[in-house]
């Protein structure tokens, strides 16, 4: 009976601790609020010890934005269609990614950047790409494709 009461006190302290990193510091909700006041659909993640996210809706879009710890905004992405891209965007990934299929497609913003994050996948690779508006290709990450399966 005794190992009882100590598994559920330890099972409620563990649950009390994962509802908590749930709620974002007072600092990143005011920015939050600030910046995006008719959001609605609001989901919190900690993302790491100095970095907090926020998945929302804002004008039909689903969007997320992520803020430091002391509530500094850090970037926004907006997701789109792949038709919404500029067209210097599609041209450079059809000639660059020929044959890849887009299987996610964001406007990325941040204090440096305001450009396009495009997830192009052939067979079993996948990149992410970054361009600006015209076409310029900024940063390419190869990704894991691996499936869950074969992480066990």
């Amino acid at each position: 009976m005794k190992k009882i009461f100590i598994v559920l006190i330890l099972a409620s302290g563990i649950s009390i601790c994962a509802i908590a990193q749930k709620k974002a510091p007072k600092e990143v909700v005011k920015t939050f609020t600030e910046k995006f006041a008719n959001a609605s659909s609001i989901k919190w993640n900690r993302e790491s010890a100095d970095e907090w996210e926020a998945e929302f809706k804002l004008n039909g879009k689903e969007m997320s934005a992520a803020f430091n710890i002391a509530g500094k905004w850090l970037e926004t992405e907006t997701e789109i269609s792949a038709g919404e891209l500029p067209s210097a965007v599609s041209e450079t990934l059809s000639r660059e990614y020929a044959g890849c299929k887009m299987t996610e497609v964001s406007i990325v913003e941040n204090p440096e950047l305001k450009g396009y994050e495009i997830v192009l996948k052939k067979g079993e690779s996948a990149v992410e790409v970054v361009a600006d508006r015209t076409g310029k290709i900024l940063k390419r990450e190869t990704l894991n494709t691996e499936s869950d399966e074969d992480k066990d």
